[in-house]
């Protein structure tokens, strides 16, 4: 037996969509611009940079286990209430790290808040689906898309700012007013649901799965670099320990008659196709967000602010959020998510041929062919994905859909950063063979920085620092040749994408 809703909301859907996406582009903001603010953050506690990860691991992992629980908690609680208890635990965890007194209570703070913002993706995606008319359900995931892709562009761009001009606190006081305006007004303008009267035992085992998998997985993921991944002891069992864990969790949600993650949404086909098309995606903006900094840091030279101007030109691809929805109801929409993947592909390749003189404009035009093709992407993908389903199960999908595209952002991110290293050391390896007396081309760089040195000094510091110059731009061009080499993968996987787009199901074939 379910209570039934009483006096329904007419508000006006923009209205809707405006209370709903604002706590969930500070929560996705929450994680994007955190990431800027670490070594501020370990210099004002004293502590290492590997502890000072542990800020953004903690609300990862928070955030990751409430995820795929997004329908359950709502089924038994009720819309309203669950948004209630959600968004006062994420104002409650930004309260506890804006006023931190050491780095023990900040990561309380961020489980807290990662507990709170966890969900909220997953929710307010789900509630668009819901309240938007079926005509306009592209509307609803292009307004969606457009909270989580301008947070995330703009979230390192906006921590640099306030960790430059004020301090790395204002990352999260700026989400306390949000939080206390949203519990004021969603309770207004938002539709409860019904709230399942049905006795029912919690499923234990299968959090307790989900918790050790995702918890083991995010410190191999985190750690594994650093301890030479498979070459360390602890580092092979955690991962065993964690692949079991994962199995156990899909066993038992399988076999459990009322499991809290419904994995048998994965039987529909376009949910199914759509997710692994999302995840992809994931991983391609996710890996950008490791390789493009490094190039534009690390090897041109370029301020934290010129780097987030940079990647922020990717923001004028939104202004195709305001005519996607509409294509999606014209057009197929596996068109339109090949189209999206081909701009991917394309703007990986362009990627690949940069060099260290490339001009600012030109680093900016992929950027913005990156981000059409997320934009046309991901908006028919989701679409396509969640409608796909009963209405019922909308909530539970979006929550399972969100934690596979958050797993595989996580792998891709350690991926990109492991690759970097061990592509870069392979180009030095074959590099560095050219840096003998037999080469011309090092013979004459050499003396050329060697007569430069001899102005400010005698020959033997010359040559010391003539070889020290040739050396960094050994591992310069190292570095951008493993760049380069990642780009190539991606671009090419992305064009291998376009084909798997295609098995996905015409509405008219699904609903038949």
């Amino acid at each position: 037996m379910e209570n039934t809703v009483a006096n329904p909301r007419k508000s006006p859907l923009w209205l809707l969509a405006l209370v709903v996406c604002v706590p969930t582009f500070f929560a996705f903001l929450a994680t994007s611009a955190t990431n800027v603010a670490l070594l501020h953050i370990a210099g004002a506690f004293g502590s290492t940079s590997d502890e000072a990860k542990w800020v953004v691991t903690s609300y990862m992992i928070a955030n990751g286990v409430f995820l795929p629980l997004t329908g359950w908690l709502e089924k038994h609680l009720g819309r309203l209430t669950f948004l209630k208890i959600f968004i006062f635990l994420f104002t409650i965890g930004s309260i506890i790290c804006s006023f931190a007194p050491n780095l023990s209570t900040l990561i309380l703070g961020r489980i807290v808040q990662g507990v709170g913002g966890g969900v909220l993706m997953p929710m307010s995606q789900s509630i668009l689906l819901q309240e938007f008319p079926s005509d306009r359900k592209g509307d609803a995931m292009s307004i969606f898309i457009l909270s989580t892709m301008v947070s995330s562009i703009c979230g390192p761009t906006v921590g640099g700012f306030l960790v430059d001009n004020l301090s790395w606190q204002w990352i999260f006081i700026i989400n306390i007013p949000v939080g206390i305006l949203s519990l004021i007004f969603i309770p207004m303008i938002v539709n409860d649901t019904p709230k399942s009267v049905e006795k029912s035992s919690v499923d234990f085992a299968g959090i307790i799965f989900l918790v050790l998998w995702l918890f083991s997985m995010q410190i191999v993921l985190d750690k594994g670099q650093q301890y030479g991944w498979f070459d360390c002891t602890w580092i092979r069992w955690t991962s065993l320990f964690s692949f079991t864990c994962m199995l156990l969790f899909v066993v038992w949600e399988l076999e459990y008659k009322k499991p809290i993650v419904d994995l048998r949404v994965f039987k529909n086909k376009n949910f199914l196709i759509g997710t692994i098309l999302g995840s992809y995606v994931n991983v391609i903006v996710f890996s950008t967000v490791i390789l493009l900094p490094q190039f534009y840091q690390g090897l041109m030279g370029y301020t934290a602010s010129a780097t987030g101007l940079e990647m922020g030109s990717r923001v004028f691809a939104c202004l195709a959020l305001i005519f996607i929805g509409k294509l999606c109801e014209v057009y197929n929409p596996k068109f339109l998510i090949a189209i999206g993947y081909l701009f991917l592909g394309i703007s990986m390749a362009m990627f690949i041929n940069f060099n260290l003189e490339v001009s600012p404009l030109t680093i900016i035009l992929p950027n913005i062919i990156f981000g059409f093709g997320v934009v046309f992407a991901i908006v028919p993908i989701s679409a396509i994905a969640l409608c796909s389903l009963p209405k019922e199960l909308t909530p539970s999908a979006a929550g399972v859909h969100s934690l596979s595209k958050c797993v595989m952002g996580s792998i891709g991110t350690s991926l990109a950063s492991s690759c970097i290293i061990g592509f870069a050391q392979i180009h030095q390896n074959y590099l560095v063979k050219n840096m003998t007396v037999h080469s011309m081309n090092f013979v004459k760089h050499f003396s050329h920085l060697q007569k430069f040195f001899l102005v400010h000094g005698d020959i033997i510091s010359a040559s010391k620092k003539a070889n020290v110059m040739l050396y960094k731009q050994l591992l310069a061009q190292s570095k951008l040749c493993a760049i380069s080499d990642i780009f190539l993968i991606i671009s090419t996987l992305a064009f291998i994408a376009i084909f798997i787009v295609f098995l996905l199901q015409d509405k008219k074939k699904t609903s038949a």
